[in-house]
């Protein structure tokens, strides 16, 4: 009998623990109008105040070629508006609205309830040691 390749069945749980999260987060913020690109800029926003919409991309994972497009988005719905960098031309920073800032107010808690009920269970260390985990493994996989 030939024994399982252990590295192929964590592939298989990674990837199938990360589709169900995935589906948590759009099925979660689709109930606010929004989809998860949105309410991961939205979300950015919210934590961290205005930033340059150039650093968007790489902080929340979206191509620089999306972050146009969903801050347009954004903008139509008002929640984000752009403000020009008075120090650098070339610097537009996205900032919430006062509109943008009350809706991350009421959503943030409830998404941040609904991934808590996810890990509910599972010991602090336990969350400690799989963080550590699947940070080496995000780190190796980078580098292969």
């Amino acid at each position: 009998m030939e024994v399982p390749n252990l590295n192929l069945k964590a592939l298989t749980v990674l990837v199938r623990a990360t589709d169900a999260l995935h589906e948590l987060i759009k099925k979660d913020v689709a109930q606010y109008g929004l989809n998860p690109t949105e309410f991961s800029v939205l979300e950015l926003l919210y934590h961290r105040g205005r930033q340059p919409i150039q650093s968007i991309g790489k902080k929340v994972l979206i191509a620089s070629s999306s972050i146009t497009y969903v801050v347009d988005k954004l903008e139509a719905k008002n929640y984000v508006e752009r403000k020009a960098c008075p120090e650098d031309r070339r610097v537009t920073f996205a900032e919430l609205t006062s509109e943008g800032q009350q809706l991350m107010e009421t959503i943030f808690p409830k998404h941040e309830q609904a991934v808590n009920n996810v890990f509910q269970g599972i010991k602090q260390q336990e969350l400690e040691e799989m963080i550590c985990t699947v940070k080496k493994i995000g780190c190796r996989s980078q580098n292969a």
